[in-house]
């Protein structure tokens, strides 16, 4: 067992998602959580989510850059060539709002792309953005999404993703490592975080292959945890799952694995 105490993030893109922002901050502290993370806070504003952080004690650890036009299908625009200047004004509203509320870190999603000109597209919108972060203390992150829920997605692979980083060589830009994308598309959890440990930004988690609650599926996340940590992962884990009902009714897995792994 590692020494240090599990703590967890309430992603509320999915976890209270029937709730204003700042009430769901509330609502994550109230629940036990040690962190939240959002999708698109953009609605709301700064000032009041800035309070209930303040209220709470809770960090905010991300925000999304905005999707663009969902209605015609965008899922993000930053590897899309000739959206760049949608791309970057997205990429400039998630920064200065993620600089207003403190939040730590800004996914720059990708969007529905591929090929060399995408990926050209994608590199020179994560070094803009990098540009615009070296002086804040917010880093990015970039995220695979499996090919079953996003197909099509620029980024589906940890190790696509990591060649992305490896080329770009800031210490601004981390992996996303969402648990419950990577075992649908690469499994291999436990290796593939030792390989990836020393680029990983933030980890994600949900059942899989459901994306419903981490005690059920095919993961162990009691193991897995634990073994994250021993080998020196020490940030909060981001539980971002769809509860079947009201949020509150779905966190009996939180008390367990915090049981599991003290």
């Amino acid at each position: 067992m590692s020494n240090h105490k599990v703590r967890f993030s309430a992603n509320l893109g999915f976890l209270w998602a029937d709730k204003p922002l700042p009430e769901a901050i509330h609502a994550a502290k109230l629940a036990g959580f040690d962190a939240v993370e959002c999708h698109w806070p953009y609605a709301f504003n700064a000032n009041d989510v800035v309070a209930a952080l303040k209220d709470t004690s809770l960090e905010m650890l991300g925000v999304n850059t905005t999707r663009g036009d969902t209605a015609n299908g965008d899922n993000g625009l930053s590897a899309i060539p000739g959206r760049e200047v949608e791309a970057r004004s997205f990429i400039d509203e998630a920064i200065d709002y993620a600089a207003q509320i403190g939040a730590k870190n800004v996914h720059v999603m990708a969007g529905f792309a591929q090929g060399v000109e995408a990926r050209k597209q994608f590199v020179d919108n994560l070094r803009y953005a990098i540009d615009k972060v070296s002086k804040l203390p917010i880093s990015l992150v970039i995220e695979p999404l499996n090919n079953i829920d996003a197909p099509g997605y620029f980024l589906s692979t940890t190790l696509q993703a990591e060649a992305i980083i490896k080329e770009i060589n800031s210490d601004k830009l981390k992996l996303m490592f969402d648990c419950y994308h990577v075992q649908l598309m690469q499994g291999n959890l436990s290796r593939l975080f030792i390989h990836h440990r020393d680029i990983i930004g933030h980890i994600q988690f949900a059942s899989a292959p459901d994306r419903g609650t981490p005690d059920t599926g095919e993961i162990n996340y009691a193991y897995l945890f634990d073994y994250m940590r021993s080998h020196g992962y020490q940030q909060p884990f981001g539980a971002e799952y769809k509860p079947v009902g009201a949020t509150d009714d779905s966190l009996e897995w939180m008390a367990t694995l915090k049981r599991l792994l003290e």
